[in-house]
């Protein structure tokens, strides 16, 4: 059963009944945003406490909350004064304004006293499939070796995702959340896997002598040229096992797929100098705007 998204200012909360409206719509969004897919606003609904509003003039607005203050995203267009105006005085900033959007409104946000400010923190992380799939090249020297370290080391194989196998990655995922002693994105990866269909995902299952030890679950976004890797796993005892996972997934995607996104560092130096290794060839810019 679908639940109708009601007119802004009624916002409702996210759900899984509101996929039928809302997926197709992110699914024709052109601009990469890793969080503007349905699945990616829906595994996080909790998170960041996400409802949805339909917008007068056409497109959607999503209000959230982050660290107790609310924000709002527009991912498909920026609606007239008026209503811009009457969701800042409800929230606190608009989030993830992408490059495309502030191209347009730009002028207009600054002539109304707005403040834009760039968000490096949530830039998403853009690389050439063909590059992470043949890691070809000086650049990528030291993670070739380790791929060809784990190949010459192990007994492997590889699996589509699917209906036969979701439990040994809900196992790798347990795995793992024991050997991190955190929860992390455990609760949304868990989420993705017990609804991967329902939500659009795709993914592999990796085994290395013989068990089950890796997976990467994620969907092609940006009307199918890009591919958003969302969630990656692996158990501990492997070295090398992470290097491969990225390489083998890049090289089992599909030619259509040009682009892979992994996301943002979220601030996080070291998972930055870890992306930053694998040489992107660019970013999705995003940026915050606060009411004058």
């Amino acid at each position: 059963m679908t639940m109708p998204i009601r007119p802004w200012p009624d916002f409702t909360p996210l759900s899984l009944e509101m996929r039928d409206e809302l997926l197709p719509a992110f699914r024709e969004l052109p601009d990469g945003v890793s969080e503007f897919s349905f699945a990616g606003l829906y595994l996080f609904r909790d998170t960041y406490k996400y409802r949805a509003a339909s917008l007068p003039s056409g497109g959607y607005v999503v209000s959230g909350e982050k660290a107790g203050e609310p924000f709002f995203l527009l991912p498909f267009e920026i609606p007239d004064e008026a209503t811009l105006r009457g969701l800042f005085d409800s929230h606190a900033y608009l989030k993830n304004l992408n490059a495309r959007l502030l191209a347009a409104h730009g002028a207009a946000f600054e002539a109304a006293g707005y403040r834009v400010v760039e968000d490096r923190d949530n830039f998403d992380y853009l690389y050439r499939r063909a590059d992470l799939a043949e890691l070809s090249g000086k650049q990528y020297h030291k993670k070739r070796n380790l791929v060809n370290a784990f190949v010459n080391s192990y007994s492997r194989e590889e699996r589509p995702l699917d209906d036969s196998n979701a439990s040994h990655a809900l196992d790798i995922l347990e795995a793992w959340r024991l050997a991190k002693g955190i929860d992390g994105d455990y609760a949304a990866a868990r989420d993705a896997l017990e609804h991967r269909e329902a939500l659009g995902l795709e993914g592999r299952v990796w085994y290395v002598e013989g068990a089950s030890a890796a997976f990467a679950l994620g969907e092609r976004i940006a009307r199918g040229t890009m591919f958003a890797i969302h969630f990656e796993k692996a158990v501990d005892g492997f070295k090398g096992i992470y290097q491969y996972v990225n390489q083998a997934f890049a090289s089992a995607l599909p030619a259509g797929i040009v682009t892979l996104n992994r996301e943002q560092d979220l601030g996080d130096e070291g998972l930055r100098q870890a992306k930053l290794t694998y040489r992107p060839s660019g970013f999705v810019m995003k940026y915050r705007v606060y009411p004058s």
